[in-house]
């Protein structure tokens, strides 16, 4: 009896001895899920990709504008106590690496994010600060989930040769900016899945509209055949040599228009489209519209027909700005500085200034103007409401 109470005060003190580590409690189950192995991206990014912006006009210049919107926005840097004119960090952003400037290490990850629903940022430091910033391809990234069921390495393939990015102690060396993704733990959801049939619609469209124009845009017609008395039809030598002749001398927009000549017993008739044939130019702009609303951009704005849901041009591109650029912008920036304090150990604020987007010129002035006259505020509230440090230094209050 006394041994077994000895074994069970040991047991009680080792347990004891152990220190309390805080973990989220659906880790296990989540690793349990992937059983330890490279979770790999669901959907074909390469061939979506192909087909919704290399292939598709409309998902290519929704990507576009996004990206280079968002890239162009003029970012703060500020603490809690002041709004930094010169930074190192600024000056990382403003020379991310040697053979790209701000904008265009932004609008890659912006496109990134578009496109497959994952945007990579590896940094190149041994201590402090990076000193270059380089976006990895979404296509080449796989996520290596650790017992917890959080990322513990990065794998990045190209070429057949593999190279892993460890996670541990210290600052990541990569940073993973998602979107959300509901049935999916550590890939994001992209606008191009969500428009993939869309997509699909208004390529097939396209395809179709291609085949008209190189038949002389119009439906092929029929050779009606009336032979003599006793003669079935054609013979295998003359119903290729007719194929041949057509195929040659009548199809393309090179021929359209010219004249016909078909031997004894041969007569051509014409076909024409119905109202109902033609409603598919319809269904290409339903499609074209789908594309855009995936993506967020105002149909009006990529010169899509029969969109009036905004007053005017200027409505359009302020709710452009407002419910798609901004959000992306803000959501990338922040994600970037919280990653970036885990180097500088220092915490900072970076985020797009509303004050230098002309877009938003009506919206600030009159935010301005109603905060510059509330009386009753202090002026570290007015600054506080207009995004600025509620106090600067040097400042005696």
């Amino acid at each position: 009896m006394f041994d077994f109470l000895k074994g069970t005060g040991a047991k009680h003190a080792a347990d004891a001895a152990v220190p309390e580590v805080k973990a989220s409690a659906a880790g296990r189950v989540i690793a349990w899920a992937t059983n330890g192995r490279v979770a790999w991206s669901p959907r074909d990014v390469v061939s979506l990709t192909r087909a919704g912006y290399s292939g598709n006009p409309v998902g290519f210049r929704a990507v576009k504008l996004i990206a280079e919107a968002a890239a162009a926005l003029p970012l703060i840097l500020q603490d809690r106590e002041r709004r930094y004119e010169e930074h190192p960090v600024l000056d990382l952003l403003a020379r991310p690496n040697p053979v790209q400037g701000r904008a265009e290490l932004l609008e890659a990850l912006f496109s990134q994010i578009l496109l497959t629903g994952n945007g990579y940022v590896e940094a190149v430091a041994d201590e402090g600060l990076p000193v270059e910033l380089h976006v990895l391809r979404s296509d080449r990234m796989a996520i290596v989930p650790g017992a917890d069921g959080w990322p513990v390495a990065y794998d990045y393939a190209v070429g057949g040769r593999k190279h892993r990015y460890n996670i541990g102690e210290g600052p990541a060396p990569v940073c993973q900016i998602k979107s959300f993704h509901p049935q999916d733990d550590h890939y994001g959801f992209s606008a191009l899945q969500a428009a993939a049939s869309a997509i699909d619609v208004h390529n097939a469209a396209s395809r179709w509209s291609k085949a008209l124009l190189d038949n002389a845009a119009r439906p092929s017609g029929a050779i009606v055949y009336r032979g003599a008395d006793g003669q079935a039809g054609l013979t295998q030598d003359q119903y290729d040599r007719l194929v041949s002749e057509m195929e040659s001398q009548h199809q393309g927009a090179r021929n359209a228009g010219r004249p016909m000549l078909l031997e004894g017993g041969l007569d051509w008739k014409p076909m024409g489209f119905s109202p109902s044939d033609m409603e598919f130019q319809k269904t290409k702009e339903a499609a074209a519209r789908e594309i855009a609303v995936a993506f967020g951009v105002p149909p009006m704005i990529l010169g899509i027909p029969g969109d009036a849901t905004y007053a005017n041009y200027q409505e359009a591109n302020r709710a452009f700005y407002r419910l798609t650029v901004l959000p992306l912008a803000a959501r990338v920036a922040s994600a970037l500085a919280n990653w970036l304090e885990d180097f500088t150990g220092d915490h900072l604020e970076l985020r797009p200034d509303l004050d230098q987007i002309p877009a938003l010129s009506a919206e600030r002035e009159a935010q301005w103007a109603r905060v510059t006259a509330a009386g009753f505020l202090s002026d570290a509230e007015k600054r506080l409401l207009l995004g600025l440090p509620a106090r600067e230094v040097g400042d005696e209050r």
